[in-house]
């Protein structure tokens, strides 16, 4: 029965409710953008919209390993990628202004692409080598005092709820840009809404921030660093 009830409540409620707000937010967004810094207002409006997104939803997300990484420097923070709430958790908990690195695909979408575009997030194309690298020289210029970038190294969201491949782009980025990687298990999301169905579950989401990866140590074998990244985040 309860299962049932909040079923009409996410159809009824929750999804208008998040239509609205994420249109709200995307609009705030690239008219504040426009006119002042994106380190801000390309971030926090954002964090305000994920935490509503999962207070609505009754989702609740707990931080462990906060103390891992210091104020005002600049990592790239490589998490597993679960869910759509993947995405909810880190702008709302994560607690530290960042920039995506997404696929360019996402730039279509209404609203939120134009947001995420005024807000300074990074597009990278597949298979276009030329456009990534401009993207990335880009990103170094915008990297610094704490501003910090996200990969999702698996690509797009598991089926099953393991961990599955890492692709090399995101830890070749890393390394261009010369900043420690800091591995994110996010444990939890994957029971939230897997990526087989559209419907939400409240349950409790924790985001595990582990100690940085100096990847300077790796530059000659990738292979090792992103073996070192994936057991973090597997462990």
């Amino acid at each position: 029965m309860i299962k049932v009830l909040y079923r009409i409540y996410f159809c009824v409620v929750f999804v208008p409710i998040m239509a609205v707000v994420t249109i709200l937010t995307a609009l705030i967004t690239i008219l504040m953008c426009s006119f002042f810094d994106d380190r801000i207002w390309g971030f926090y409006p954002a964090r305000t919209w994920a935490r509503l997104m999962c207070w609505l939803s009754f989702v609740r997300v707990e931080v462990v390993g906060r103390e891992n990484i210091a104020k005002n420097h600049s990592y790239v923070f490589a998490a597993n990628h679960q869910s759509f709430y993947d995405i909810f958790s880190i702008y709302g908990w994560l607690n530290v202004p960042f920039k995506w690195i997404m696929k360019k695909e996402l730039e279509k979408i209404p609203f939120v692409g134009h947001a995420c575009r005024s807000a300074g997030h990074i597009f990278i194309a597949r298979g276009q080598a030329k456009a990534a690298l401009q993207s990335i020289n880009e990103a170094k210029k915008k990297l610094v005092n704490g501003l910090s970038v996200v990969i999702f190294p698996e690509g797009s969201r598991t089926y099953t709820g393991e961990v599955g491949a890492f692709k090399r782009g995101g830890f070749q980025i890393a390394s261009d840009l010369q900043l420690p990687i800091v591995p994110i298990t996010i444990r939890g999301a994957f029971e939230v809404m897997p990526r087989t169905t559209y419907w939400a579950t409240p349950r409790k989401i924790t985001l595990i921030i582990h100690e940085p990866v100096d990847t300077a140590k790796y530059i000659e074998n990738q292979n090792e660093l992103i073996e070192i990244v994936r057991n973090s985040i597997l462990k």
